[in-house]
């Protein structure tokens, strides 16, 4: 496997060799100070070009940086679903290479690339031949840090989990297990991570990043915490999704009221007893049950 010296030479040569090349800068983990390293780094890099049609012409060009197992072009993707898009301006090539390195490079014309340079705190220039690059303070992951919640945010998050829950159970109690997985993973899951990273960031002074798709919660949530989100996850069984409904509506009623005390908002307990009433009361319908035989509300 080609080391960071090798490939960044490769990425820095290659561009100083090829006038239409006017700059390169990178962001991503590999800019983060606080980003744990590894192997499985990608190489984000930014190409300012002079005009992308020349590159989009020949794109034999992009051999020079190794032998690809894979390759994806996102826009040419979005082109064929017949999506708007802007190649005159800007163009990326996601490559995957058989040493087990990656870089995500864009080509970006000077005019798209100045706006979007300094809007990134995650970024360092490389190369700069016309000093067109305006001067960025040193890469930190501040951009990336959770910021403080509102009250009203606060409050839609909590009725949105509470309110999707009631969906994961008509699927698990259909036996309609994507539709239930679904409900789960894309809404329940989105705000008891929502709700764990505002947790996260109250209690390092909202100078913390969670991660992308909360990859740091192992590090910055107590043991405790941390064990019964791995209990939020399910295999393919309703019981089983059933248990880690169960643990993230345990999970998402600790953060939330810790998160209230401290933000000095309301946590709606009425809603939290009330739905937790009725997904117990699902759980044990009977497959063939035409109605509920009580009031679930008391």
């Amino acid at each position: 496997m080609r080391s960071e010296r090798e490939m960044m030479d490769l990425i820095i040569e290659t561009a100083e060799k090829d006038d239409r090349i006017r700059a390169v800068y990178m962001n991503g983990s590999r800019t983060n100070p606080r980003a744990p390293r590894d192997l499985f780094q990608d190489y984000d890099i930014a190409y300012v070009v002079k005009e992308t049609a020349s590159f989009l012409a020949d794109e034999e060009w992009i051999s020079v940086f190794g032998d690809r197992i894979m390759m994806q072009e996102p826009d040419k993707l979005d082109q064929i679903i017949g999506q708007k898009v802007s190649i005159e301006e800007s163009y990326a090539y996601l490559m995957l290479f058989s040493d087990g390195n990656r870089i995500d490079l864009t080509l970006k014309t000077a005019n798209r690339a100045i706006g979007e340079y300094t809007g990134d705190s995650l970024t360092i220039p490389l190369l700069d031949k016309d000093g067109i690059l305006p001067d960025i303070q040193p890469a930190n992951d501040y951009d990336y840090h959770v910021k403080k919640p509102t009250e009203a945010h606060y409050f839609g998050s909590c009725n949105e989990f509470w309110w999707v829950s009631q969906n994961v159970a008509k699927g698990l109690w259909r036996d309609e297990l994507p539709y239930g997985k679904a409900m789960f993973e894309r809404y329940v899951r989105a705000k008891l991570d929502e709700m764990a990273s505002w947790w996260i960031g109250m209690h390092h002074d909202f100078n913390v990043s969670p991660g992308k798709l909360g990859k740091y919660f192992k590090k910055y949530l107590p043991e405790i915490y941390w064990t019964l989100y791995k209990k939020t996850y399910a295999d393919s069984h309703s019981a089983s999704t059933w248990d880690a409904l169960f643990s993230a509506v345990e999970l998402f009623r600790t953060l939330g009221k810790d998160v209230a005390i401290e933000h000095g908002f309301t946590y709606k307990t009425e809603d939290d007893q009330n739905m937790t009433r009725y997904l117990t009361a699902v759980r044990s319908l009977p497959a063939d049950a035409e109605a509920f035989t009580e009031e679930i509300k008391r």
